[in-house]
């Protein structure tokens, strides 16, 4: 592994986990409102678990620390509960509306990271969340305005508290990714929300149709890579670099919420977008001095 990673070569990485991620999404939307939101999460993740359990055994093969175990729980558990809200609203909410909505949590992630982390947050990274969110405010406006049924509503809500339990998922992967390798990360996050949504299978959840099953597989497979391309990218560059990432997941949701669903963009989404991507950009910039004095600390991890 090389000792020196670039900041844009693991954005780019992250940026295709979100991609890989978008059309998880899809796929998911569509076992939500087929069977519910539980039942769609609770298989995908037990597929998840055979998958990224058989790299973490052919990789790995040893159960981690305390100190990662503690990490693998605690976002295990917030990534749990951010997944299902999130499906849950989706199966409510156009896709590029959900996805407008869950911008918060990168924009919440970058503060948090200073907090929890010690990250300076630099100018740049404010300025160019400030341009992304105000794109968001204006996607956000105009669906609203074009859509406000309860379910819709309620969706949004839904979304909106899953987007700060995502904020909170992100700065732990951020020191998830410190102490464990990508295909521990993965395992134990889709393990921990298996196990801790099984109890109430039986009361909540059937047994997936026959025909749902290959969609399943396919959805724990992309999840399992995309989860595999975000740890790598976090182990390598900071939160507040990666964060704004999130952003691109519009573009995706607008393209395949419509090629799927139907679901048209409004000229709002349209502005908004455009915004979100000059946000991304002017986020992730460098000045070259601070380039070619920032430290290697992350190194090999």
């Amino acid at each position: 592994m090389s000792t020196r990673t670039s900041p844009v070569i693991a954005f780019g990485a992250a940026a295709l986990g979100i991609a890989i991620y978008s059309v998880m999404d899809t796929l998911m939307k569509r076992l939500s409102i087929d069977s519910g939101a539980y039942s769609a999460v609770l298989w995908r993740s037990w597929v998840g678990v055979a998958i990224t359990g058989a790299l973490f055994l052919v990789q790995v093969g040893r159960w981690p620390g305390r100190q990662a175990l503690r990490l693998h729980v605690a976002r295990g558990a917030t990534g749990g509960g951010s997944v299902l809200l999130f499906f849950w609203g989706l199966a409510r909410v156009p896709m590029a509306q959900s996805i407008a909505l869950t911008f918060l949590a990168p924009l919440i992630a970058l503060f948090l990271a200073a907090f929890a982390l010690g990250e300076t947050v630099r100018r740049a990274a404010i300025l160019g969340s400030a341009i992304a969110g105000a794109g968001v405010l204006v996607i956000a406006g105009g669906e609203v305005q074009a859509q406000a049924s309860t379910q819709v509503v309620l969706g949004s809500l839904a979304i909106l508290a899953a987007s700060i339990l995502y904020a909170v998922s992100l700065v732990l992967l951020r020191r998830q990714a410190q102490v464990a390798g990508p295909a521990e990360v993965a395992l134990f996050t889709m393990l921990v929300i298996a196990v801790l949504m099984l109890p109430a299978a039986p009361f909540v959840s059937g047994w997936p149709a026959t025909g749902q099953w290959p969609s399943i597989v396919i959805a724990a497979a992309l999840g399992s890579l995309s989860a595999l391309l975000l740890a790598w990218a976090y182990a390598r560059a900071e939160a507040q670099i990666l964060a704004p990432v999130e952003y691109t997941a519009f573009v995706w949701a607008a393209l395949l919420g419509y090629a799927v669903f139907g679901e048209r963009v409004s000229t709002f989404t349209l502005v908004g977008a455009v915004l979100i991507i000059g946000g991304c950009v002017v986020a992730v910039r460098r000045p070259a001095s601070e380039s070619r004095l920032a430290p290697q600390s992350e190194a090999g991890l």
